[in-house]
């Protein structure tokens, strides 16, 4: 190293010579104590901080010149010099940080440990962190900061909808509390971002809608979607245990349905209507898993996102509903039929007339509520 310091300059640590080959010179800075330059023979030239740290002497690298200035090299040395005075050693937190976990060993960890054994919604995590927080994986848990939690929160918001976004946020949050009880000495980046606000979902079908949800029910081309909508309206049990229904719960005899875990911990008898024992038998005789609601792509795991097809069907029935209007009559036949050629789905026909009606300043009647939390006896819609 050198011996005699001197007042780091641009020009002067530009035009340092090169040392031979495998090797490597230091230079001290003048104007604060630690501060050293390392260059090296195949022209990189490094700022450190050199110290010695409990005894032992450690290099903090701060960056390379002249990515950062000089100024800046110092202002980032004196931080680190006030670390150690205080007792901290930045090089052991910079190692800590390099053999912390990735967040993606942390949600295996999560899984195993807390989701699968102790939630009875584990499938969800399973599910949904994988699908919106991949990017998330190979990145270690101090290199995720608050503010890529607020805008993933923002994002999935204006993709999916608040109700989600506050969802996976919700995860996010458990995820990273159970990281800190395990031992993990950060601290959790969810932390102080607000959810967003709710609004109650307490509207219900009324008598003259009710035509038009079921024709809508009906004309769903998702048969597994279609069945499990039918079987809410007609037990009224939670979306979570009717996704969850297993054939060795349906009792023919009686024609009853156990659910053997529900949310509050107890088990309860649903009897099934006429109605919903054709439904069963009919799909008893199509399929082969244990799931009474299966997944297409996977039939080891039950059906798990019915949000799109209950979209599909309540703008469906929306558009039916609007027909049934005689002011709206003669202005929808025209916008459907100026709808675009692509828009063949009821959906996008109910989009391309919502546009419509909002370019040409028509007052559309509001009756597309959002899909429900839990079926009840009235409809919840």
């Amino acid at each position: 190293m050198s011996t005699l310091p001197f007042n780091f300059t641009k020009p002067i640590l530009t035009s340092l010579p090169l040392p031979a080959r495998g090797k490597r010179t230091y230079y001290k800075d003048a104007q604060v104590k630690g501060l050293i330059l390392d260059t090296r023979s195949s022209g990189t030239k490094s700022f450190y901080v050199y110290k010695k740290i409990d005894g032992r002497p450690e290099r903090i690298l701060l960056g390379t010149f002249p990515d950062i200035t000089i100024e800046q090299a110092r202002q980032q040395a004196r931080i680190k010099i006030g670390q150690i005075a205080t007792g901290r050693n930045p090089q052991e937190e910079a190692r800590r940080i390099r053999s912390e976990i990735t967040f993606g060993e942390l949600f295996e960890e999560y899984m195993t440990r807390h989701s699968r054994p102790f939630k009875k919604s584990w499938r969800y995590d399973e599910e949904e962190v994988p699908r919106h927080l991949t990017p998330w994986y190979r990145r270690r848990l101090s290199a995720i900061k608050r503010t890529d939690v607020q805008r993933l929160h923002e994002k999935l918001r204006v993709e999916i909808g608040l109700y989600q976004a506050n969802s996976i946020l919700k995860r996010a949050r458990s995820i990273f509390n159970k990281a800190i009880e395990w031992g993990w000495e950060g601290t959790n980046p969810t932390v102080g971002i607000k959810f967003y606000k709710e609004r109650s979902r307490d509207r219900f079908v009324q008598p003259h809608e009710m035509p038009c949800l079921l024709r809508a029910l009906e004309e769903e081309a998702n048969e597994t979607a279609k069945d499990y909508f039918w079987l809410l309206l007609l037990t009224g049990v939670r979306k979570t245990n009717l996704l969850q229904m297993r054939w060795e719960e349906i009792n023919w005899a009686w024609r009853e349905w156990r659910i053997p875990d529900t949310k509050n911990g107890d088990p309860v008898t649903i009897p099934l209507s006429e109605r919903a024992i054709t439904i069963l038998q009919r799909r008893s005789d199509s399929t082969i898993s244990n799931w009474v609601f299966p997944q297409q792509a996977d039939p080891s795991k039950h059906f798990g996102d019915p949000h799109s097809a209950w979209r599909r069907i309540l703008e469906r029935a929306t558009l039916h509903l609007w027909r049934q209007s005689p002011k709206l009559t003669a202005w929808l036949e025209r916008a459907e039929r100026l709808a675009p050629p692509a828009y063949l789905s009821s959906i996008s026909v109910f989009k391309s007339v919502t546009q419509r009606a909002e370019k040409e300043s028509i007052k559309l009647p509001t009756s597309c509520p959002l899909p429900p939390k839990r079926s009840q006896s009235k409809v919840e819609v």
